[in-house]
């Protein structure tokens, strides 16, 4: 590759690292198209926030379509695991062989156990490990009624009211000595011990680890779900040290792995990764999730796309510009649209409460988008697609999808119609 490149270049080459340059697979999707997918961009983070779909779940529909969600289940709750959670970029889901040296760079001390009476940590923490080594999996509440433990609950942190057996297990969990097994249908981690979960962890052991080769591991695997960026961007995948995380770029640059390059527009010193590709086009289409890799660093995707994008989620509702769950939408080598989706499960509807093209959006963005909005309901078993009044693309998004799906059939201020279901 040439050591100056065009932004347009420099998109392609991001885009194809994350595996986003291209259309879909036309057959099903396979357990194998999955794992090396998850391979390529190794992590996808978790949230909560299940609007739409639990967002781990979203990255892969973006770049596979229709696949069956009990894959990732498998991969993460049975042996031998190709993905399992720990602290990356926020909680997530990772590659195993990223676990310890996360363990020696992850430390989030809010999360754990340290104000608690030291007592009272070291007691619960030998029960609960006593626990688990001698049955199954468990969550933080089966945990806490089988080790017996009562105390007076404290209400006024809403969201973060746990009590010492929680906040020992999330200790125990940022230190490696448990993991999470599998999730429950409420979403809640079933801890197990971490040998059980990696049952070969003796040959990760963190004697064996030094810190800085775990970083520049780290850093190298930043770099290559990239394919190009500056320092801020490979630290902020796995959000290591940025001082520390320029140490191992300049490392992975004298051992070939990262090239210096020019980007045009960009004032900042930008590299490249020593697998990235510069594919002729871009010709992929998806819906991205807000916490999908791609939109991580939102400088980057501002620099990169012309994008600005911030989540509004915690943003009060009068205050939000977009929306609550908002989706940016990229067709080619641009971000052209965002929509603020929501599955209504009861009613069987895909909602779209918002759609807003960008200005420099082509003319056939609103068909590109019906089209994808139909693939996506699919996925997630909606039978129908209901468009809000609300932004500039709705109006051609509804003409769209009446072109695609039939009449409308008007409900309150939505039109809604029939997605192209089987």
């Amino acid at each position: 590759m040439p050591a100056t490149l065009s932004l347009d270049q420099a998109r392609r080459i991001a885009l194809a690292a994350q595996g986003l340059e291209k259309g879909r697979p036309a057959g099903p999707v396979t357990s194998r198209a999955v794992g090396r997918t998850f391979a390529r961009l190794q992590l996808v983070q978790i949230d909560s926030v299940n609007v739409l779909s639990r967002s781990h779940f979203l990255p892969f529909f973006s770049r596979l379509g229709n696949y069956d969600r009990t894959i990732l289940q498998r991969m993460s709750g049975t042996h031998p695991r190709r993905m399992m959670e720990y602290w990356a970029h926020e909680a997530s889901f990772i590659r195993p062989e990223l676990f310890q040296d996360l363990v020696l760079w992850q430390k989030r001390p809010w999360v754990g156990a340290a104000a608690l009476d030291p007592a009272l940590r070291e007691g619960v923490t030998g029960k609960i490990l006593d626990v688990l080594a001698a049955g199954k999996p468990l969550t933080a509440a089966e945990l806490t009624a089988k080790i017996g433990h009562v105390e007076d609950r404290r209400t006024e942190n809403w969201g973060w009211n746990w009590n010492a057996v929680k906040r020992v297990l999330e200790h125990l969990f940022e230190d490696g000595l448990i993991s999470a097994a599998s999730r429950s249908e409420q979403f809640e981690r079933r801890y197990a011990l971490t040998e059980r979960v990696l049952p070969d962890r003796s040959a990760l052991a963190e004697s064996q680890r030094d810190p800085v080769d775990a970083l520049r591991r780290l850093l190298d695997a930043a770099a290559q779900a990239h394919g190009i960026g500056t320092v801020r961007c490979f630290a902020d995948y796995f959000r290591t040290p940025v001082k520390a995380a320029a140490a191992a770029v300049d490392h992975l640059v004298s051992t070939g792995r990262l090239e210096p390059v020019t980007v045009a527009g960009w004032d900042r010193k930008v590299f490249l990764h020593a697998d990235a590709r510069l594919p002729r086009r871009a010709e992929g289409r998806a819906l991205l999730s807000p916490f999908d890799s791609l939109v991580f660093e939102r400088r980057r995707l501002e620099e990169l796309f012309g994008f600005h994008y911030r989540i509004e989620i915690y943003t009060p509702e009068h205050l939000r510009r977009y929306g609550y769950y908002v989706l940016p939408f990229l067709l080619g080598d641009r971000i052209v649209a965002r929509v603020d989706l929501k599955a209504d499960r009861a009613a069987g509807k895909l909602l779209v409460r918002s759609a807003h093209g960008e200005q420099d959006a082509p003319p056939g963005t609103a068909v590109e988008l019906s089209e994808e909005l139909e693939l996506m309901a699919e996925w997630l078993g909606l039978g129908d697609i209901a468009v809000s009044p609300v932004g500039g693309l709705a109006g051609p998004l509804t003409a769209a999808l009446r072109r695609r799906g039939g009449p409308i059939r008007s409900q309150g201020t939505a039109a809604t119609w029939p997605a192209s279901l089987p």
